[in-house]
C-alpha cells in the first residue's frame, strides 16, 4: 500500500495531511507561544505539556502509519507463499 491516494480522495487527503502534520505543528507552536509570551514557571509546565500533546499526536500517526503498513506487508507475504505452494516458485516482485 502506498501513500498516494486516488485521484477521487481530494477531501480525504486534505484531512490525513492536516491530521499527520498541520494538527501536530499547531499544538506545538501554540506551546512554544506560551513560552515566549508567559514565562512564569506554572506556565512553563503548561507549555511543556502543550507541547508534549502535540508531539504525542505526531508520534501516534506515525505509529498508525507503521502498523498498517505491516498489515500490508504481511499480506504481500501471504499471497507470495500461496503463489508458491501452487506454482511450485516464488513469484517476481516480491523479493528473492
Amino acid at each position: 500500500m502506498t501513500d498516494s491516494p486516488a485521484p477521487t480522495d481530494k477531501p480525504r487527503t486534505k484531512t490525513l495531511v492536516f491530521v499527520r502534520y498541520v494538527l501536530p505543528a499547531i499544538v506545538v507552536l501554540a506551546g512554544i507561544v506560551l513560552v515566549i509570551l508567559f514565562p512564569t514557571e506554572e506556565s512553563l509546565e503548561g507549555a511543556a505539556a502543550i507541547i508534549g500533546a502535540g508531539l504525542s499526536i505526531w508520534l501516534l500517526n506515525e505509529l498508525f502509519r507503521v502498523g498498517v503498513r505491516g498489515d500490508t506487508e504481511r499480506d504481500s507475504e501471504a499471497e507470495a507463499r500461496a503463489y508458491m505452494a501452487e506454482h511450485g516458485r516464488w513469484p517476481d516482485g516480491h523479493g528473492s
